[in-house]
């Protein structure tokens, strides 16, 4: 069997593991947080190799350029196959991993779990109840 010409997009990104199921991939079509060649779009629109993908998901964006359709969900590792990534994309998502890493060893960190007796004598001492 060959491998399939073109794909739902919603089927493509579940397939290539940008997103957990189809239905979140769904859902960020259609909130335009998906722009396939440039342009907002339908999930059910066909992607076919060459096609240019724009993809933000929270803060992290990807910039991708399909180079295989995938016949079904494989592993990540076989997946990232599928597409290739702009250098300017990957440069720009380590960044800001890197950013959001520095700003969560920077916070303080809360205490695991509820207090123990002594932390609670502690507190109403602090607070002088």
């Amino acid at each position: 069997m060959s491998e399939p010409e073109s794909m739902r997009l919603d089927k493509w990104l579940w397939a290539t593991r940008f997103f957990k199921t189809r239905q979140l991939a769904v859902a960020a079509i259609t909130g335009g947080r998906v722009h396939l060649n440039g342009q907002r779009t339908k999930p059910g629109k066909a992607v076919c190799a060459g096609s240019r993908l724009r993809i933000h998901k929270g803060s992290l964006e990807w910039t991708v350029t399909v180079d295989q359709i995938p016949k079904q969900r494989r592993p990540a590792a076989e997946a990232a196959g599928c597409y290739q990534e702009d250098e300017s994309s990957v440069r720009k998502r380590e960044e800001l991993m890197a950013q959001a890493r520095l700003l969560r060893a920077a916070a303080p960190q809360p205490a695991a779990g509820k207090p123990s007796k002594r932390d609670r004598r502690m507190i109403h001492r602090f607070t002088g109840k």
